[in-house]
Protein backbone atom coordinates (compact mmCIF):
# COMPACT_ATOMS: atom_id res chain seq x y z
CA UNK A 1 0.00 0.00 0.00
CA UNK A 2 1.47 3.09 -0.82
CA UNK A 3 -1.64 5.71 -1.10
CA UNK A 4 -4.32 5.63 1.48
CA UNK A 5 -6.44 8.52 0.57
CA UNK A 6 -10.49 6.19 0.25
CA UNK A 7 -11.85 2.64 0.70
CA UNK A 8 -10.53 2.21 -3.24
CA UNK A 9 -6.74 1.86 -1.80
CA UNK A 10 -7.65 -0.46 1.26
CA UNK A 11 -8.15 -3.94 -0.98
CA UNK A 12 -10.27 -6.22 1.12
CA UNK A 13 -11.68 -4.14 4.00
CA UNK A 14 -12.94 -6.54 6.20
CA UNK A 15 -9.30 -8.33 5.99
CA UNK A 16 -7.91 -4.70 6.74
CA UNK A 17 -10.35 -4.49 9.74
CA UNK A 18 -9.10 -7.97 11.03
CA UNK A 19 -5.48 -6.83 11.18
CA UNK A 20 -6.08 -3.82 13.27
CA UNK A 21 -7.99 -5.76 15.52
CA UNK A 22 -5.65 -8.35 16.06
CA UNK A 23 -2.61 -5.39 16.44
CA UNK A 24 -5.03 -3.74 19.20
CA UNK A 25 -4.16 -7.46 20.80
CA UNK A 26 -0.33 -6.87 20.48
CA UNK A 27 0.81 -3.23 19.58
CA UNK A 28 4.04 -3.66 19.55
CA UNK A 29 4.69 -6.87 17.45
CA UNK A 30 5.97 -4.85 14.37
CA UNK A 31 8.50 -2.40 16.01
CA UNK A 32 10.82 -3.51 13.63
CA UNK A 33 9.03 -2.32 10.56
CA UNK A 34 9.26 1.19 11.46
CA UNK A 35 13.05 1.71 13.16
CA UNK A 36 15.15 4.51 11.56
CA UNK A 37 11.87 5.59 9.53
CA UNK A 38 10.00 8.44 9.85
CA UNK A 39 6.12 9.73 9.73
CA UNK A 40 4.90 13.19 9.08
CA UNK A 41 1.70 14.38 9.74
CA UNK A 42 0.68 17.82 7.85
CA UNK A 43 -2.18 19.89 8.76
CA UNK A 44 -3.82 22.73 7.64
CA UNK A 45 -6.56 22.11 9.73
CA UNK A 46 -7.40 21.06 13.50
CA UNK A 47 -7.44 17.69 14.82
CA UNK A 48 -6.97 16.04 18.22
CA UNK A 49 -8.30 12.61 17.27
CA UNK A 50 -6.82 11.91 14.17
CA UNK A 51 -2.99 13.83 15.41
CA UNK A 52 -2.96 11.77 18.75
CA UNK A 53 -4.30 8.40 17.23
CA UNK A 54 -1.85 8.19 14.35
CA UNK A 55 1.13 9.38 15.83
CA UNK A 56 0.53 6.93 18.54
CA UNK A 57 0.26 4.28 15.90
CA UNK A 58 3.58 5.25 14.31
CA UNK A 59 4.93 5.26 17.48
CA UNK A 60 3.88 1.39 18.21
CA UNK A 61 5.54 0.77 14.66
CA UNK A 62 8.66 2.08 16.09
CA UNK A 63 8.87 4.79 14.00
CA UNK A 64 9.98 8.60 14.62
CA UNK A 65 6.97 11.34 13.52
CA UNK A 66 7.00 14.59 12.72
CA UNK A 67 3.81 17.17 13.22
CA UNK A 68 3.72 20.35 10.93
CA UNK A 69 0.39 22.12 11.74
CA UNK A 70 1.39 24.27 8.27
CA UNK A 71 -1.55 26.55 8.77
CA UNK A 72 0.04 28.02 11.88
CA UNK A 73 3.80 27.28 10.88
CA UNK A 74 4.60 26.81 7.40
CA UNK A 75 4.42 29.37 4.54
CA UNK A 76 1.29 29.99 2.78
CA UNK A 77 0.97 27.55 -0.41
CA UNK A 78 0.65 28.15 -3.70
CA UNK A 79 -1.68 26.15 -5.29
CA UNK A 80 -1.96 27.13 -9.26
CA UNK A 81 0.35 25.60 -12.09
CA UNK A 82 2.31 28.76 -13.71
CA UNK A 83 1.36 30.87 -11.10
CA UNK A 84 3.50 34.31 -10.87
CA UNK A 85 4.26 34.64 -6.75
CA UNK A 86 3.62 38.25 -6.22
CA UNK A 87 0.86 38.26 -3.95
CA UNK A 88 -0.11 36.60 0.05
CA UNK A 89 1.50 32.97 -1.29
CA UNK A 90 5.31 32.24 -0.23
CA UNK A 91 5.70 28.78 -1.53
CA UNK A 92 4.46 26.65 -4.19
CA UNK A 93 3.19 23.61 -3.02
CA UNK A 94 4.93 21.49 -5.26
CA UNK A 95 8.49 22.50 -3.78
CA UNK A 96 7.60 22.02 -0.33
CA UNK A 97 6.08 18.01 -1.18
CA UNK A 98 9.13 17.92 -2.98
CA UNK A 99 11.27 18.65 0.13
CA UNK A 100 8.58 16.84 2.70
CA UNK A 101 9.70 13.70 0.94
CA UNK A 102 13.18 14.43 1.07
CA UNK A 103 12.49 14.45 4.96
CA UNK A 104 10.25 11.58 5.49
CA UNK A 105 9.34 7.89 4.26
CA UNK A 106 5.72 8.38 4.92
CA UNK A 107 3.25 11.66 5.10
CA UNK A 108 -0.26 12.31 6.27
CA UNK A 109 -2.25 15.10 5.29
CA UNK A 110 -5.24 16.89 6.66
CA UNK A 111 -7.09 19.69 4.36
CA UNK A 112 -10.82 20.54 4.72
CA UNK A 113 -13.16 22.02 2.11
CA UNK A 114 -13.92 25.84 1.52
CA UNK A 115 -17.70 24.33 1.28
CA UNK A 116 -17.79 27.53 -1.66
CA UNK A 117 -17.18 25.79 -4.88
CA UNK A 118 -18.20 22.17 -4.84
CA UNK A 119 -15.81 21.77 -7.79
CA UNK A 120 -13.13 23.06 -6.54
CA UNK A 121 -13.49 21.25 -3.08
CA UNK A 122 -14.46 17.67 -5.11
CA UNK A 123 -11.20 18.14 -7.04
CA UNK A 124 -8.88 17.55 -4.30
CA UNK A 125 -6.12 19.53 -5.57
CA UNK A 126 -4.21 19.59 -2.13
CA UNK A 127 -4.21 16.19 -1.66
CA UNK A 128 -3.64 15.52 -5.28
CA UNK A 129 -1.05 17.76 -5.71
CA UNK A 130 1.19 15.94 -2.70
CA UNK A 131 0.66 12.65 -4.03
CA UNK A 132 2.34 13.87 -7.33
CA UNK A 133 5.30 15.94 -6.25
CA UNK A 134 5.92 14.08 -2.58
CA UNK A 135 7.53 11.19 -4.11
CA UNK A 136 6.82 8.73 -0.70
CA UNK A 137 3.66 7.05 0.44
CA UNK A 138 0.36 8.96 1.33
CA UNK A 139 -2.38 8.73 3.97
CA UNK A 140 -5.16 10.88 4.23
CA UNK A 141 -6.03 12.11 7.85
CA UNK A 142 -9.33 13.63 6.46
CA UNK A 143 -9.43 15.51 3.14
CA UNK A 144 -12.35 17.79 1.11
CA UNK A 145 -14.69 14.46 0.64
CA UNK A 146 -13.57 11.69 2.94
CA UNK A 147 -12.04 10.39 6.06
CA UNK A 148 -10.89 7.44 5.18
CA UNK A 149 -9.02 6.78 8.53
CA UNK A 150 -11.98 7.36 10.72
CA UNK A 151 -13.84 4.65 8.29
CA UNK A 152 -11.69 1.86 8.66
CA UNK A 153 -12.19 2.41 12.55
CA UNK A 154 -15.42 2.63 12.41
CA UNK A 155 -16.16 -0.49 10.44
CA UNK A 156 -13.38 -1.98 13.26
CA UNK A 157 -15.98 -0.71 16.23
CA UNK A 158 -19.15 -2.41 14.44
CA UNK A 159 -16.53 -5.53 13.63
CA UNK A 160 -15.98 -5.62 17.59
CA UNK A 161 -19.65 -4.90 18.61
CA UNK A 162 -21.83 -6.61 16.52
CA UNK A 163 -24.06 -9.82 17.84
CA UNK A 164 -25.39 -10.99 14.44
CA UNK A 165 -23.46 -11.38 11.14
CA UNK A 166 -25.57 -9.01 8.99
CA UNK A 167 -26.27 -5.89 11.42
CA UNK A 168 -28.59 -2.88 10.25
CA UNK A 169 -26.52 0.14 10.42
CA UNK A 170 -28.11 3.77 9.92
CA UNK A 171 -26.20 6.75 9.12
CA UNK A 172 -28.60 9.67 10.44
CA UNK A 173 -28.05 13.80 9.96
CA UNK A 174 -28.01 15.45 12.38
CA UNK A 175 -28.75 19.17 13.33
CA UNK A 176 -25.56 21.76 13.84
CA UNK A 177 -25.07 25.37 14.24
CA UNK A 178 -22.74 25.81 11.07
CA UNK A 179 -22.52 24.03 7.97
CA UNK A 180 -20.36 21.35 8.09
CA UNK A 181 -18.21 18.88 5.27
CA UNK A 182 -19.84 15.65 3.90
CA UNK A 183 -16.52 13.99 3.91
CA UNK A 184 -16.82 11.84 7.13
CA UNK A 185 -20.78 11.17 5.59
CA UNK A 186 -19.11 10.01 2.24
CA UNK A 187 -16.53 8.03 3.39
CA UNK A 188 -18.91 6.04 5.98
CA UNK A 189 -21.09 5.37 3.61
CA UNK A 190 -18.64 4.51 0.81
CA UNK A 191 -16.89 2.10 3.43
CA UNK A 192 -20.52 0.42 4.60
CA UNK A 193 -21.51 -0.07 1.10
CA UNK A 194 -18.51 -2.28 0.59
CA UNK A 195 -18.95 -4.88 3.82
CA UNK A 196 -22.11 -6.71 4.80
CA UNK A 197 -24.55 -4.50 6.90
CA UNK A 198 -27.85 -3.57 6.05
CA UNK A 199 -27.32 -0.03 5.30
CA UNK A 200 -29.82 2.64 5.53
CA UNK A 201 -29.29 6.92 5.08
CA UNK A 202 -31.59 8.80 6.59
CA UNK A 203 -31.87 12.60 6.15
CA UNK A 204 -34.19 15.58 5.41
CA UNK A 205 -35.03 16.39 1.95
CA UNK A 206 -32.13 18.39 0.72
CA UNK A 207 -29.28 16.68 2.62
CA UNK A 208 -28.63 14.11 -0.67
CA UNK A 209 -24.73 12.99 -0.43
CA UNK A 210 -23.49 12.54 -3.63
CA UNK A 211 -24.51 9.28 -5.22
CA UNK A 212 -20.98 8.49 -6.00
CA UNK A 213 -20.77 7.51 -2.46
CA UNK A 214 -24.12 5.45 -1.84
CA UNK A 215 -24.52 3.23 -4.29
CA UNK A 216 -26.19 0.49 -2.73
CA UNK A 217 -27.70 2.33 0.61
CA UNK A 218 -30.99 2.70 1.27
CA UNK A 219 -32.07 5.92 1.93
CA UNK A 220 -34.91 7.49 3.62
CA UNK A 221 -36.28 10.78 4.62
CA UNK A 222 -38.28 8.81 7.64
CA UNK A 223 -35.69 8.79 10.61
CA UNK A 224 -38.20 6.87 12.50
CA UNK A 225 -38.85 4.41 10.15
CA UNK A 226 -34.84 3.87 9.69
CA UNK A 227 -34.11 3.63 12.67
CA UNK A 228 -36.67 0.85 13.40
CA UNK A 229 -34.48 -2.85 14.41
CA UNK A 230 -31.29 -0.55 13.95
CA UNK A 231 -28.22 -2.32 15.49
CA UNK A 232 -26.04 0.53 15.05
CA UNK A 233 -26.65 4.45 14.52
CA UNK A 234 -24.31 6.60 13.03
CA UNK A 235 -24.94 10.62 13.84
CA UNK A 236 -23.14 12.89 11.99
CA UNK A 237 -24.27 16.47 10.42
CA UNK A 238 -23.29 17.61 6.94
CA UNK A 239 -24.54 20.65 4.78
CA UNK A 240 -25.64 20.09 1.53
CA UNK A 241 -24.45 18.91 -1.61
CA UNK A 242 -26.82 20.82 -3.56
CA UNK A 243 -27.18 24.03 -2.98
CA UNK A 244 -23.34 23.28 -2.11
CA UNK A 245 -22.44 23.49 1.89
CA UNK A 246 -25.48 25.18 2.87
CA UNK A 247 -27.81 24.54 5.76
CA UNK A 248 -31.20 24.28 5.34
CA UNK A 249 -34.07 25.51 7.27
CA UNK A 250 -35.71 23.58 9.82
CA UNK A 251 -34.76 19.61 10.95
CA UNK A 252 -33.99 20.98 14.51
CA UNK A 253 -36.27 17.72 15.48
CA UNK A 254 -33.81 15.39 13.97
CA UNK A 255 -31.31 14.95 17.25
CA UNK A 256 -30.90 11.78 18.58
CA UNK A 257 -32.82 10.94 22.08
CA UNK A 258 -33.63 8.41 24.11
CA UNK A 259 -37.57 7.98 22.93
CA UNK A 260 -36.06 7.62 19.54
CA UNK A 261 -33.64 5.04 20.72
CA UNK A 262 -36.62 2.91 21.48
CA UNK A 263 -37.35 2.06 18.15
CA UNK A 264 -33.89 0.07 18.03
CA UNK A 265 -32.41 -3.27 18.62
CA UNK A 266 -30.76 -1.66 21.49
CA UNK A 267 -28.47 0.05 18.77
CA UNK A 268 -25.22 1.07 19.53
CA UNK A 269 -24.51 4.92 19.15
CA UNK A 270 -21.44 6.52 17.09
CA UNK A 271 -20.04 9.59 16.12
CA UNK A 272 -16.84 11.00 14.78
CA UNK A 273 -16.80 13.57 17.58
CA UNK A 274 -16.02 16.35 18.54
CA UNK A 275 -19.78 16.64 19.02
CA UNK A 276 -21.77 19.37 20.13
CA UNK A 277 -24.14 17.98 23.03
CA UNK A 278 -27.72 18.69 22.94
CA UNK A 279 -27.40 20.15 19.17
CA UNK A 280 -26.06 17.15 17.34
CA UNK A 281 -26.73 14.31 19.88
CA UNK A 282 -28.41 14.22 23.35
CA UNK A 283 -26.27 14.29 26.78
CA UNK A 284 -28.61 11.75 27.79
CA UNK A 285 -27.49 9.06 24.63
CA UNK A 286 -23.86 10.10 24.93
CA UNK A 287 -23.50 9.47 28.74
CA UNK A 288 -25.90 5.95 28.16
CA UNK A 289 -24.11 2.59 27.60
CA UNK A 290 -25.23 3.08 24.32
CA UNK A 291 -22.91 5.22 23.42
CA UNK A 292 -19.59 3.82 21.41
CA UNK A 293 -18.28 6.92 20.33
CA UNK A 294 -15.18 6.66 22.95
CA UNK A 295 -14.37 2.91 22.06
CA UNK A 296 -14.39 3.96 18.56
CA UNK A 297 -12.28 7.11 18.88
CA UNK A 298 -10.11 4.47 20.58
CA UNK A 299 -9.99 2.21 17.65
CA UNK A 300 -8.43 5.17 15.99
CA UNK A 301 -4.95 4.16 16.65
CA UNK A 302 -5.28 0.66 15.53
CA UNK A 303 -6.97 1.61 12.28
CA UNK A 304 -4.32 4.13 11.85
CA UNK A 305 -1.52 0.82 12.97
CA UNK A 306 -3.13 -1.20 10.44
CA UNK A 307 -2.73 1.21 7.21
CA UNK A 308 1.31 2.33 8.64
CA UNK A 309 2.11 -1.19 8.62
CA UNK A 310 0.57 -2.16 5.56
CA UNK A 311 3.04 1.00 4.11
CA UNK A 312 5.41 0.00 5.98
CA UNK A 313 5.79 -3.20 4.61
CA UNK A 314 5.68 -1.96 0.90
CA UNK A 315 8.60 0.38 1.56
Amino acid sequence: MKLFTSVHEAGDINALAAEALQLKKNPYAYQHLGKNKTLGLVFLNPSLRTRMSTQKAAMNLGMNVMVLNIDKEGWALELREGAIMNGTTVEHIKDAAAVMGQYLDIIGVRSFPGLKDREEDYAETIFNKFVEYCGIPLVSLESATRHPLQSLADLVTIEELKTKARPKVVLTWAPHIKALPQAVPNSFAEWMCRTNVDFTIAQPKGYELSTDFTKGANITYDQNAALKDADFIYVKNWSAYEPYGKILPGNEDWMLTNDKLKLTNNAKVMHCLPVRRNVELSDEILDSPNAAVIQEAGNRVWAAQAVLKRMLEAL
